[in-house]
C-alpha cells in the first residue's frame, strides 16, 4: 500500500470529468491576469499587508489495461483560485472554484478574514523572507510531444501490446497503466509578479505476475520506467537511452514493450532463485531502486518543517536537528556522499521555474563530502537557518489547498573518477546487486530503516552467479550512508521518483525526482524476508 501510495497520482475532490478534447483549451493568460487583480486589489482593501493568488487548471489522464482489456479511462479538470494572505502577522487562506471576479473578491475578503482570526491566537508574526517581483514571465515544461494530444486510442493500442507482449513471453497475469498530468498554473502576487507557467509529466508503468503451476510459487515484476517531468516523447526509446547490463535499464526515454517482454521473462526466473542467505553483504545498488531510499532517508528528514516539528503526526520529524547543523561537522555519510537538492533538472519531475511563491527555483547543496550544510526551506522559514531568501520549494498540489514546504528533487551526485558498473561489481568479494524499487519502512525519525527491491542479484569474487529471492536490507540513515564507498561516474546517472509523495494533513501530493548513478554500500545486514510456514 506504501508503494502504490507513492505511485499514484492526485484526483482532487473538485476534478471533474471531461473529453479528452477538452484538455487541449486554454484560459487567455490576459483573463488570468484581470482575475488575479481582483483578488490582490480585494485583499489589500481589506487590510492584507501580503497577497498572492494562484489560478490553475490541472488535467489528469489516466488509462488503466488487464490481459486483454481496457479497465478504465478517465480525463479529469480541476480549475479554481487560491488565495493566501497575511494579515495581522498571520497567514489567511480561502479558495472558489467559481472563477468568477465576484467570487474571487468575496474569497479574498474571506482570506483575509480569516487571517485575523488566526491572528488572535498565533504567538509570533510570520517572518516573510523578501522577494522581488518579476512582472510578467513565463515558463513551460520543455515537451516535444503534448501526451494530451495524444489519441486516447493510441494509448490504449500501446498498454494491450505491452499485455501481449508480456503474456507471449510467459505472464499469466499484467496490469498496465499511463498517467498524464498537465498543471496549468498561474502566479500573481503584491510582489509584483505574474507568473504562467505549463508543467508536463507522464508515468507508463506496468506489473507482470509469473506462476509455477507445479509448485504454486508465483513472482512478480514491475516496470523499470520512472515518472518524468517529460512529454510523450518519453515514449519513443532511442539505442542511446537504453543502459545495457544483466538487465535492460533506461535513461531518459522507454521501451514499454522491451521492458514488458524482459519482465516476463525475469519474473519466471524469480520463481525458480534461490532465496537469500541472512548477513552482511556489500550492496551495489541501481539508480532504479536508490531513488527511494534516498527518498525516505535523505529527502524526508532534510525538510526544514519536520526538523523544527511543524511536520510530525504524518510520517513523523527528522533526526536532522538544528544543532546538528550548526555544528558544521555532523558527518551524515561518507566523503563520497554529495547529495543536492534543484528544482531546475531537465526532465524532473519536480522542475519547474517558479515555486508556489513565485521564487525562482534554484539548485543548492544539502550534503556536501557527507557532511550536513542545509535543509529545505521556504521563506516563512528562511530566517530560521539565516537565509536572507526562500530556496524556492513551497508547493501545493492543487488551487484548493495551502502551499507549504515539499520537497525539491533531492539526488547523490556522480562520482568524479571514472568509474562503471562493471568495474564496481568487479571489486565486489561478496554482494547484491539490487535493481528496482521494491517494498520499504522507516521510522518517524527518518533514521532506522529496510528496503527491499524488484531483482536481486548475487555477487562472488567480482562476478555475478545467479539470481537471489527474498532480500531486503536494514540500516541506520548515519550508518548506511557513512558505508558509502563508490559511486559511479555520470555515464550512469539516472532519475527515478513518484508521482505522489503524500504530506500534510489533510495529505497533499508531489511530484519529485531523485538521481543518481550506481552507488556501493558495504557491509550492510541483509535479511531473508520469505514467509515460512
Amino acid at each position: 500500500m506504501g508503494m502504490g501510495a507513492l505511485m499514484l497520482p492526485d484526483f482532487s475532490a473538485f476534478a471533474n470529468p471531461i473529453d479528452p478534447l477538452q484538455a487541449l483549451d486554454r484560459v487567455d493568460v490576459k483573463i488570468k491576469k484581470e482575475l488575479a487583480d481582483v483578488a490582490l486589489n480585494a485583499a489589500k482593501s481589506k487590510g492584507a499587508t501580503y497577497v498572492d493568488v494562484r489560478i490553475g487548471r490541472y488535467l489528469n489522464q489516466f488509462v488503466a489495461t488487464r490481459e486483454k482489456r481496457v479497465q478504465g479511462v478517465a480525463n479529469t479538470e480541476s480549475y479554481g483560485v487560491g488565495i493566501r494572505v497575511l494579515a495581522n502577522g498571520c497567514w489567511g487562506f480561502a479558495a472558489t472554484n467559481k472563477v468568477t471576479k465576484e467570487d474571487i473578491a468575496k474569497a479574498a475578503e474571506q482570506a483575509v478574514a480569516v487571517a485575523k482570526a488566526n491572528s488572535k491566537i498565533q504567538g509570533e508574526p510570520v517572518q516573510l523572507a523578501p522577494q522581488k517581483g518579476f512582472g510578467e514571465v513565463s515558463w513551460k515544461t520543455p515537451i516535444e510531444i503534448n501526451a494530451f494530444e495524444v489519441p486516447v486510442k493510441e494509448k490504449v493500442d500501446l498498454l494491450l501490446n505491452v499485455n501481449n507482449v508480456a503474456m507471449q513471453n510467459g505472464a499469466n497475469f499484467v496490469n498496465s497503466v499511463l498517467f498524464a498530468v498537465n498543471e496549468q498554473k498561474y502566479f500573481a502576487s503584491t510582489d509584483g509578479s505574474y507568473i504562467d507557467q505549463d508543467v508536463h509529466r507522464i508515468y507508463p508503468n506496468f506489473n507482470v505476475t509469473r506462476i509455477d503451476k507445479e509448485s504454486g510459487k508465483f513472482k512478480t515484476r514491475n516496470s523499470l520506467s520512472s515518472p518524468m517531468g517529460m512529454g510523450y516523447e518519453y515514449m519513443n526509446a532511442r539505442p542511446e537511452d537504453k543502459v545495457a547490463g544483466i538487465v535492460t535499464r533506461y535513461k531518459g526515454r522507454y521501451d514499454m514493450l522491451e521492458d514488458a517482454k524482459a519482465a516476463a521473462i525475469v519474473a519466471g526466473e524469480k520463481v525458480k532463485a534461490k532465496s537469500v542467505e541472512p548477513g552482511k553483504y556489500d550492496l551495489v545498488l541501481d539508480p532504479s531502486h536508490l531513488w527511494l531510499t534516498i527518498h525516505e532517508s535523505v529527502g524526508h528528514p532534510t525538510e526544514l518543517d519536520r526538523v523544527l516539528g511543524y511536520e510530525a503526526n504524518y510520517a513523523g520529524t527528522s533526526f536532522l536537528t538544528l544543532d546538528k547543523w550548526e555544528s558544521k561537522k555532523f558527518k551524515f555519510g561518507s566523503d563520497k556522499v554529495n547529495i543536492v537538492a534543484d528544482k531546475t533538472q531537465v526532465g524532473s519531475l519536480g522542475a519547474v521555474g517558479y515555486d508556489d511563491e513565485g521564487v525562482k527555483c534554484k539548485k543548492w547543496d544539502l550534503i556536501k563530502e557527507g557532511v550536513l550544510v542545509n535543509y529545505q526551506a521556504i521563506r516563512d522559514q528562511a530566517h530560521i537557518i539565516g537565509l536572507t531568501e526562500s530556496q524556492g520549494c513551497c508547493y501545493s498540489q492543487g488551487w484548493d489547498d495551502v502551499q507549504f514546504q515539499r520537497m525539491p528533487n533531492v539526488s547523490l551526485q556522480p562520482g568524479k573518477e571514472k568509474l562503471s558498473v562493471d568495474d564496481m561489481i568487479k571489486n565486489v568479494e561478496k554482494g547484491i546487486y539490487i535493481i528496482g524499487d521494491g517494498s520499504f519502512s522507516i521510522d518517524q525519525q527518518r533514521y532506522n530503516f529496510q528496503f527491499g527491491g524488484q531483482i536481486f542479484y548475487e555477487i562472488k569474487e567480482g562476478k555475478i552467479v545467479g539470481m537471489l529471492n527474498d532480500v531486503a536490507y536494514q540500516s541506520n540513515t548515519q550508518e548506511f550512508w557513512n558505508s558509502c564507498t563508490a559511486v559511479c561516474d555520470e555515464s550512469d546517472y539516472r532519475l527515478g521518483g513518484s508521482f505522489n509523495d503524500g504530506k500534510g494533513q489533510p495529505a497533499q501530493s508531489s511530484a519529485v525526482s531523485h538521481g543518481s548513478s550506481t552507488t556501493r554500500f558495504n557491509g550492510v545486514n541483509v535479511i531473508n524476508t520469505a514467509r515460512k510456514i
